[in-house]
């Protein structure tokens, strides 16, 4: 390298140091005013953490961005200055499906950032009872994925819990075939969520049809019981293989190279209107002709758009279904409220499970 690209390059070292402590500066303002917030948020015990205001906030940063920085960028860089700041108010406990490395616990850090306490759960049974117990502030449960459909025991738990929804979160989900060694050389079975293995299942069939397949709690777990036995490929996520210190046999398997899953946030409190908000709700209908369509009717006259419809069996043996719907908007809005106080009479029950921002697909 020549003398004077080495100038130059130590003189745009200098600038970044100096932006740097600039930034570094910025950061303690900022941070100082977040803990005077803390102080009347604890006054007036209002919650530590806002959805719809960290949404708004994001939304913003995202619009004016001037760039070169891509907006997912700047998306991650201040849910962790708001994460960081957020901890200096109240430390957040944040339950998920454990153990450590799950793509639950991915979803937490991207949605709360890094600066909270993990909570890990063997079961999502376990994730809705430590909210409600108030062991956790906020749970995180997987509720749908892109290629195999909902995820029933969530939608079930819905059903009996009194928790609310109050954000969503979408990840692309990349499985990964983990051993010990790198190789499938003694391998006898393939450990994975049963979800996984069935978003996996034409890569195995192809690959790997003489192995066995084991459904265990989650692709964490697999990892887990990988890292313990060289007779064991787990599936699971970059993180996993990392935390458990295994090797990529094959990369990416799933099926669907644009394979996602969507999680909810659940807590004891219902979000604010953030400008860009959905709302989620169960609905069941009377055992009567047009009984469905009349169900719709509403939100057609009130232009409340439905951007989800699930059906599910109510387990009573007669036949019966709920139903899982997603429409746009905030339950607070005019036109929602109207919508929602006509489905409440024309359905046999109805439960809104939240209204929640709106989350960008990245």
């Amino acid at each position: 390298m020549s003398d004077g690209w080495q100038t130059k390059l130590s003189e745009l070292r200098v600038q970044i140091d100096a932006i740097d402590q600039d930034i570094l500066r910025l950061l303690a303002q900022r941070a100082q005013v977040a803990e005077q917030v803390g102080q009347h948020k604890a006054a007036t015990q209002a919650p530590v953490f806002r959805p719809e205001r960290e949404a708004q906030v994001i939304a913003r940063l995202r619009e004016r961005n001037p760039g070169p920085l891509h907006g997912e960028h700047i998306e991650t860089i201040f849910r962790e200055i708001m994460s960081a700041c957020r901890a200096l108010e109240q430390r957040m406990f944040v339950a998920y499906l454990g153990p450590a490395g799950t793509f639950s616990e991915q979803a937490v850090f991207k949605h709360f950032g890094q600066s909270v306490e993990l909570v890990p759960c063997a079961t999502i049974d376990e994730v809705f009872r430590a909210v409600a117990a108030g062991t956790a502030d906020f749970g995180v449960v997987p509720v749908e994925n892109s290629t195999e459909g909902v995820v029933n025991r969530t939608l079930d738990l819905f059903l009996e819990s009194p928790l609310l929804i109050s954000g969503e979160i979408a990840l692309p989900i990349h499985h990964n075939v983990l051993t010990q060694s790198g190789t499938m050389q003694g391998v006898q079975k393939v450990c994975a969520h049963q979800q996984a293995l069935a978003q996996c299942n034409s890569w195995l069939n192809q690959h790997y049809p003489q192995l066995e397949r084991v459904a265990v709690a989650s692709n964490a777990e697999a990892a887990r019981l990988a890292s313990l036995d060289a007779t064991v490929a787990g599936i699971a996520g970059e993180q996993a293989a990392a935390r458990y210190n295994l090797q990529f046999v094959a990369r990416h398997v799933q099926d669907d190279p644009h394979n996602r899953t969507r999680f909810a946030v659940i807590g004891q409190h219902q979000a604010e209107p953030s400008g860009q908000d959905h709302t989620s709700l169960i609905l069941s209908v009377a055992n009567k002709a047009g009984a469905v369509h009349a169900l719709l009717a509403p939100l057609a006259k009130h232009q409340v758009s439905m951007t989800r419809f699930e059906s599910r069996p109510a387990r009573t043996g007669s036949w019966e279904y709920y139903f899982f719907m997603d429409i746009e908007g905030h339950q607070a809005q005019p036109q929602v409220q109207a919508a929602l106080a006509e489905l409440q009479q024309e359905a046999a029950y109805c439960k809104v499970l939240g209204s929640y921002p709106v989350k960008t697909l990245s």
